[in-house]
């Protein structure tokens, strides 16, 4: 499987990129940052450097060309002002689902956020930050894409378990980043997943079992 992550020098993206190479997967890593490029590489992915910020619809759609599926893992960060939150987490997540309907690339996965089904009205920076993933979860889902939208609870860099809870209805919990990687990994690995919104979160079933349960 050929697969481009956008925002592959993020945690979760560094995470997902391990997995699928250790697949065999052939993986694609989307950066802003050239100086991240070795770690993509040590990852055991290509690195593509290519700011959603700035390039062009053309500069992605070449980007991920001949893609079996994209995933937007990509975010302002932490510390990252309003402005940016618009920039990255919707208009990125946008650019990036148009380029894939120009390279006829149809799988997308996009990483959003427990909270974006009603996000916050005001200006503060996570109300805009939920604002930003629920315009971008909404752009994907009119799209004619194969899409699936995860939203984590809370993460958390414990180490994962390889057991989660997932929902179709929202639910606020905690979750590692390894385990929210397992289960990109489990959705791109399958068609059970496309055209869903999935919460994920900490729990008792094996990623495999729990997208059975959730799915059925």
């Amino acid at each position: 499987m050929d697969v481009v992550i956008a925002g592959a020098h993020g945690a979760i993206g560094r995470r997902l990129t391990r997995l699928l190479a250790a697949r065999g997967d052939r993986v694609r890593g989307l950066l802003r940052n050239p100086d991240h490029v070795a770690d993509v590489e040590s990852d055991g992915g290509i690195p593509i450097v290519c700011d959603l910020e700035s390039a062009t619809l053309a500069e992605v759609a070449t980007a991920i060309d001949g893609a079996d599926a994209v995933v937007f893992a990509a975010g302002a960060g932490a510390g990252s002002g309003a402005a940016r939150k618009l920039t990255v987490d919707r208009d990125g997540a946008i650019l990036l689902a148009e380029a894939a309907q120009q390279a006829q690339v149809a799988r997308y996965v996009i990483v959003s956020a427990v909270g974006a089904e009603d996000p916050p009205a005001g200006d503060e920076v996570f109300s805009v930050y939920l604002q930003a993933k629920a315009a971008a979860d909404a752009a994907v889902m009119a799209s004619a894409l194969a899409w699936t939208v995860l939203r984590p609870g809370l993460l958390t860099d414990d180490a994962g378990t390889g057991s989660v809870r997932l929902d179709l209805d929202p639910y606020r919990g905690e979750v590692t980043r390894d385990d929210v990687a397992a289960v990109l990994d489990a959705v791109l690995h399958g068609q059970r997943a496309v055209g869903r919104v999935l919460y994920v979160n900490g729990g008792e079933h094996p990623v495999e079992t729990a997208l059975d349960d959730a799915l059925r």
